[in-house]
């Protein structure tokens, strides 16, 4: 366990946050539990940092110490007896796209729609990760966690998870940590039927189809870079933490009144993209923003964030920003977004010492 100063802007995908106070690195499970017991009976603060995709750290940094995972390793737990599915346990430290990527290649399908998102394996059950259609509820069976408050280390269900659009009772909290994670797969080598109409169409295929795992994930990939959401430390428009807003749930009157506000900025032949959700439908928030009037490449404070080249619910930083200028065209996005069709966009990521 190495302990180091440190800006931790080096250490998130937005190149964005100022000085830890202290930087420790824990490669185990154990320097991990201790490094974080030792603060939490202390009664001083700590930060848990995992990949550094889905944080917006404030230019003051954080002044207590920053616990970084670097936990690795992956097992198969169990396989069901008819060969439906096989369960494989992931260390919390483990990168996600790399770990997606020896699934496919081993030919077990499943998390091929998920592939390309930074991080690691821990923070996909806390934020509820999803893409083209398909969420890791799906596929989480359980995982293991540290409970700060009791000190016990912990096997949790999902049911027990709270798990719900891009989040989950343990996002926002400090209640307990991710040491592993178990995804349970299917091992016939074919895909997740394909629910989304973009990858339906790159893939020629119709909603509903199965196609070999490592195919879909392909296509997946080269949609993600499209949009600028695979990471390129040459490219400024994937300095990001992703999709900066979730898309809003409305309910029906919701949606109901929105359209009035649709109709009258542009116009009545307008289709508002939709999907259904637990609780109402699901808007796009890419399209709101930008019938908006926040079109790709929107700059902010002096040019030095923007909207990406290439999807607009990416904000990135393009090259000399501060968290500042960052959260300031969140803002500008936000309120403009909520001035003219009357929906407030909520911001994925979680933010360190700073607020919207």
């Amino acid at each position: 366990m190495d302990s180091v100063a440190i800006r931790l802007g080096e250490l998130t995908t937005l190149r964005l946050g100022g000085p830890a106070a202290e930087l420790v690195t824990a490669s185990s499970e154990d320097e991990l539990i201790g490094a974080v017991a030792e603060r939490d009976e202390a009664g001083a603060p700590v930060l848990v940092l995992g990949g550094g995709s889905n944080l917006v750290i404030s230019d003051d940094g954080f002044a207590g110490r920053v616990v970084r995972i670097a936990t690795t390793g992956e097992r198969v737990v169990d396989r069901d007896p008819d060969g439906s599915e096989v369960r494989i346990e992931v260390a919390a430290g483990e990168d996600w796209d790399a770990f997606v990527a020896r699934v496919v290649a081993a030919g077990y399908g499943g998390l091929e729609c998920l592939s390309g998102i930074p991080g690691q394996v821990g923070a996909t059950p806390i934020q509820n990760v999803g893409a083209y259609g398909w969420e890791i509820s799906e596929f989480l069976r359980w995982v293991r966690l540290y409970d700060r408050r009791s000190g016990r280390t912990l096997t949790v269900a999902p049911d027990d998870l709270g798990l719900t659009y891009r989040s989950s009772r343990l996002k926002g909290t400090d209640d307990a940590i991710v040491l592993s994670v178990c995804f349970g797969l299917h091992p016939d080598g074919a895909s997740q039927p394909i629910r989304y109409q973009e990858l339906a169409r790159a893939l020629g295929v119709a909603i509903g189809t199965r196609l070999p795992c490592a195919e879909v994930r392909a296509a997946v990939l080269e949609l993600r870079r499209s949009k600028g959401m695979v990471l390129d430390p040459a490219d400024h428009d994937t300095w990001s933490a992703g999709s900066f807003f979730t898309n809003p749930v409305v309910s029906a009157q919701q949606l109901r009144e929105l359209r009035e506000r649709i109709d009258a900025v542009v116009g009545p032949e307008a289709s508002v993209p939709q999907y259904p959700a637990e609780s109402g439908v699901k808007l796009s928030a890419a399209w709101l923003i930008e019938r908006a009037g926040f079109a790709k490449g929107h700059a902010g404070p002096g040019g030095r964030v923007s909207l990406s080249g290439k999807h607009t619910l990416a904000l990135t930083n393009r090259g000399a920003a501060s968290t500042e200028d960052l959260l300031a065209l969140a803002r500008e996005v936000r309120d403009g977004v909520d001035e003219r069709f009357g929906v407030t966009l909520r911001p994925e990521p979680l933010l360190v010492n700073c607020s919207l």
